[in-house]
């Protein structure tokens, strides 16, 4: 199994890049809801992605629904600055999805509240309205491989 990065409408194709990065580095699949804000072959995905894209397992979606019924026995953490609970109050197992929205938005109301449960923030001071996608995502899941022993990871 592997942890999932799942983005939906993410719009900055460098944040996709490196998120890119990070999971050809971890073996973590990344996921893409449309509509993305940047086209694939953008030449800023892929120098953020550097050539890792080959390493990369990567799945498009037409929406979050769809992920949800392809992977219905999957675990959903979604990342959001209205989370009571902080990723490190979560135990993570392998196989589990991490959920992010779009940099200028967040993920939608209806998605939150669906999974209200597995809302998570992380800490951080009042100067800024969130940290960045991609350095949230990395933040995540390293904390859940950490806690999984890093995994067939050198």
């Amino acid at each position: 199994m592997a942890l999932h990065i799942v983005l939906v409408e993410p719009e900055i194709p460098a944040n996709t890049g490196n998120i890119s990065r990070t999971c050809a580095a971890t073996g973590t699949h990344l996921h893409l809801v449309r509509p993305l804000g940047f086209r694939t072959d953008d030449a800023t995905l892929k120098r953020a992605g550097l050539d890792y894209w080959h390493a990369v397992h990567i799945e498009y979606h037409d929406s979050f629904a769809e992920v949800l019924e392809k992977y219905s026995e999957g675990r959903f953490f979604y990342a959001t600055t209205k989370a009571d609970k902080r990723y490190s109050d979560f135990e993570f197992q392998d196989g589990d999805f991490f959920v992010f929205g779009k940099e200028t938005k967040g993920l939608p109301a209806e998605i939150l509240e669906a999974g209200k449960e597995t809302c998570m923030r992380m800490p951080m001071g009042t100067a800024v309205r969130s940290l960045n996608l991609s350095n949230s995502a990395a933040i995540i899941v390293y904390e859940a491989l950490r806690q999984l022993d890093f995994p067939q990871l050198v």
